[in-house]
C-alpha cells in the first residue's frame, strides 16, 4: 500500500487531526530519512493506529473496519485458510450471497485478492483494517482447539500404547504423541496461561492451565496417553526417560511466528505416575515498565529515586506468584546500561537478560545463594540481584555488599512492607545495619484486571460495607484515599463509600466468560528515610512504623487495591481474594 508522504501530510493538515507544528517536524524527519510519515506519527504517539488507518481508508476510497471486538463465525473465517490469512494478513469476516467481505492491511494487493476470488468463486469486497484487528481475529482460528484435540485423541488413541514397558523413546517420537503435546502447548499459549499442570490419576490424565493466577480445567485425556506425554516432555527438556522415582527439572524453548517462549519443566513422582508442571516464560514480552505493572504516584517516584542510588538494598516482598521476580527484572531493565556491571544469583534463572551475568544456584555442588554472592563480590559488580534471601548467611552477605558500595536487589516472603524489617532482624541482622542499608521495601500482590468489554457498574450497599468492615477499617481506608493526589476528581471531603462507583466482573466471549483479562499489581512502598531509619535502630514495633509511614503518605496494599477498584482496574472481590490473611 503506497500512500505518498505529501498526500498524507495534506490530508492531515486539512483535517487538523494533529498540531501543525508537530506534523511539520514529523514530515521533515520522514523526508530526510526516506521513511513513511505514518510510521513516524505512530512512533511519536501523535496519533493511534486506528485513526491513521481510517485516514488511509479515506484516501484510498475503501471502507474501514475495526474487528478488534468482533467474533467471526468459524465457517466464514475458514473460507480463507489460516496459513494464507497469516502470511498475507487478510481475514474473511462477512458473507452475503455471493459476496465475501475481507479485511486486510493492504487493499491494493491485487494478486492476493485475485487468488482468493479464484479459490472461492466469490465476489471479493475489500476493507482496510488495523494490525491489532488482524492479530485478534487470527487467534480465533485456534478457538476450535478443543475440538481439534478431541479428534487427535479419537483418531490416535488406538495407536498410542499405554504400556510402560514399551520403548518410551519410540512412543515419545511417535506422531500422535507429538501432536497431542504440541496442541496442548499451543492451546496454553493462546489462552495466555502462565503454567500447565499435567496430573495423572487412576483413570485419566487431567490438564489444567493457570490463567491470571487462577487454575482452570483445560481438558481430560485418556489414561493410555500418560506415559507418552511424560516421555515426550522429558525428550523436549533433555531429561532421563527411564527415571521415574526422583524429581527432575529441565527447560526448553519454542521460537515461532515472532514468538519466543521458554518452558521451565518440573517433574515429580506421585502415586499414579509423574506430575508435570510447565512454567511458560514469554521472552518476547519486552518493554515492561513499572507504570504498566500498576505502580503510580508517590510510590513510583520513590522507587525511581531509590534505584538511582549507587548503594543500599531494595527489597521486594510477597508470597509465591505475586510478581516479585518480574518487579526485580523490570528494575534491572531500567538500570541495565553499558556503564554498569549487573550480576545475579538466582534459583532458578527465570528470564534471560542481555548484558546481565546470571548465575544459577546448584546446591548439590555447594553453590548456594551465600556462596554465589561471595564469589560475585570478587567480580567487580555495581548492581547485584539475589533471587531470594532465605538464610542468615545470605542476608549477612547481602548487607555486607550493600555497605561496601553495591546496589543489592532481592526478595523475601513477608505479608507487608513494614513486617519485613523485624523479619530481617529475627534472621540475625543488627538493627543499625538494617537501618543503614535498606533503601526501600516494596510489598506486592497481583490482582486480575476487569475485562473492559463486559464490566458492570454498581454502588456499594450498607450491607456490603458492613461485611467489608469486618475485615478492614473502611473509614480509615477512605480517609487515606481522600488524601491521595491520584484520587482528586474522583472523591472529595464529603464522599462516602456508598457514593463511589465500583465495577463487577460479568464475563463475555472476549474474556472467555471470566470477567477478567490480564493482571495488575497492588503495592505498598515503604521508603526508609531518616525517621524510619531511627525507628528501626530503636526496634520500634512494626505497627508504629507502619502508622508513621502512612502519616507520611504511604498507601497500604489494601488502600492501593481500593484505589485501583475506584479507577475501574479491578473489583472489590479481587482485593479481598489477594489481601485476606
Amino acid at each position: 500500500m503506497r500512500i505518498e508522504n505529501s498526500q498524507l501530510y495534506e490530508f492531515i493538515k486539512d483535517s487538523e487531526l494533529i498540531n501543525l507544528k508537530d506534523l511539520d517536524l514529523a514530515y521533515k524527519e520522514a523526508q530526510e530519512n526516506s521513511r513513511m510519515l505514518g510510521d513516524i506519527l505512530l512512533e511519536k504517539k501523535l496519533t493511534d493506529e486506528i485513526k491513521l488507518r481510517q485516514l488511509y481508508a479515506y484516501i484510498l476510497g475503501v471502507p474501514f473496519v475495526d474487528l478488534s471486538k468482533e467474533i467471526v463465525p468459524a465457517d466464514i473465517l475458514q473460507i480463507i485458510p489460516e496459513p494464507i490469512a497469516k502470511k498475507y494478513k487478510i481475514i474473511a469476516f462477512e458473507k452475503t450471497g455471493q459476496e465475501l467481505k475481507v479485511a486486510m492491511l493492504n487493499p491494493e494487493d491485487i494478486q492476493t485478492i485475485d487468488f482468493i476470488r479464484k479459490k472461492t468463486g466469490l465476489k471479493i469486497i475489500t476493507c482496510l483494517t488495523s494490525e491489532s484487528s488482524i492479530n485478534i481475529i487470527l487467534k480465533q482460528y485456534a478457538k476450535s482447539l478443543k475440538a481439534e484435540f478431541g479428534d487427535i485423541i479419537e483418531k490416535n488413541s488406538s495407536e498410542i500404547n499405554g504400556d510402560e514397558k514399551e520403548d518410551l523413546e519410540k512412543v515419545a517420537q511417535g506422531l500422535p504423541i507429538i501432536r497431542i503435546v504440541d496442541t496442548l502447548i499451543k492451546h496454553a499459549i493462546l489462552q495466555g496461561a502462565s503454567d500447565i499442570h499435567i496430573e495423572p490419576d487412576e483413570k485419566e490424565v487431567r490438564v489444567r492451565y493457570r490463567i491470571d493466577g487462577i487454575l482452570h480445567d483445560a481438558m481430560t485425556l485418556p489414561k493410555q496417553v500418560k506415559h507418552g506425554i511424560i516421555a515426550r516432555i522429558k525428550v523436549l527438556s533433555n531429561l532421563k526417560l527411564d527415571e521415574h522415582r526422583v524429581p527432575q527439572d529441565g527447560r526448553f524453548k519454542i521460537e515461532k511466528d515472532d514468538l519466543k517462549i521458554s518452558f521451565r519443566v518440573s517433574i515429580l513422582p506421585i502415586f499414579d505416575g509423574e506430575k508435570i508442571v510447565m512454567r511458560l516464560l514469554n521472552e518476547t514480552n519486552k518493554g515492561l515498565t513499572l507504570e504498566k505493572m500498576g505502580l503510580t504516584g508517590s510510590a513510583l517516584e520513590i522507587i525511581h529515586r531509590q534505584i538511582k542510588k549507587p548503594n543500599g538494598m531494595i527489597l521486594v516482598t510477597g508470597p509465591t506468584g505475586s510478581g516479585k521476580t518480574t518487579t526485580l527484572y523490570t528494575i534491572m531493565d531500567i538500570l541495565n546500561t553499558p556503564e554498569v556491571n549487573i550480576s545475579t544469583v538466582e534459583d532458578p534463572v527465570e528470564y534471560r537478560m542481555p548484558k546481565v551475568n546470571q548465575t544459577q544456584i546448584y546446591t548439590k555442588v555447594g553453590l548456594t545463594f551465600a556462596a554465589g554472592l561471595r564469589a560475585l563480590l570478587r567480580q567487580d559488580p555495581d548492581i547485584i540481584m539475589v533471587g531470594e534471601i532465605r538464610d542468615q548467611e545470605t542476608l549477612e552477605m547481602a548487607i555486607h555488599a550493600a555497605l561496601t558500595g553495591h546496589l543489592v536487589l532481592s526478595t523475601l516472603h513477608t505479608n507487608s512492607a513494614a513486617a519485613t524489617l523485624p523479619r530481617i532482624i529475627d534472621m540475625g541482622a543488627e538493627p543499625f545495619m538494617v537501618a543503614s542499608t535498606v533503601n526501600v521495601i516494596v510489598a506486592q500482590r497481583l490482582v486480575r484486571k476487569l475485562c473492559s468489554d463486559c464490566k458492570k457498574e454498581y454502588k456499594m450497599t450498607s450491607k456490603e460495607l458492613k461485611i467489608l468492615n469486618e475485615s478492614y477499617d473502611m473509614k480509615a481506608i477512605l480517609e487515606n484515599i481522600k488524601k491521595n493526589e491520584l484520587a482528586k476528581g474522583i472523591v472529595n471531603k464529603k464522599t462516602t463509600w456508598e457514593d463511589i462507583k465500583f465495577y463487577k466482573a460479568v464475563g463475555c466471549e472476549q474474556c472467555n466468560s471470566e470477567g477478567y483479562k490480564g493482571r495488575s499489581g497492588i503495592y505498598e512502598v515503604l521508603e526508609v528515610d531518616d525517621e524510619i531509619e531511627k525507628m528501626i535502630s530503636q526496634k520500634t514495633p512494626t505497627e508504629e512504623m507502619e502508622k508513621r509511614a502512612q502519616e507520611k503518605g504511604m498507601l497500604t496494599m489494601v488502600e492501593d487495591g481500593f484505589m485501583k477498584a475506584i479507577g475501574e482496574i479491578t473489583s472489590v472481590e479481587e482485593i479481598l481474594r489477594v489481601t485476606k490473611e
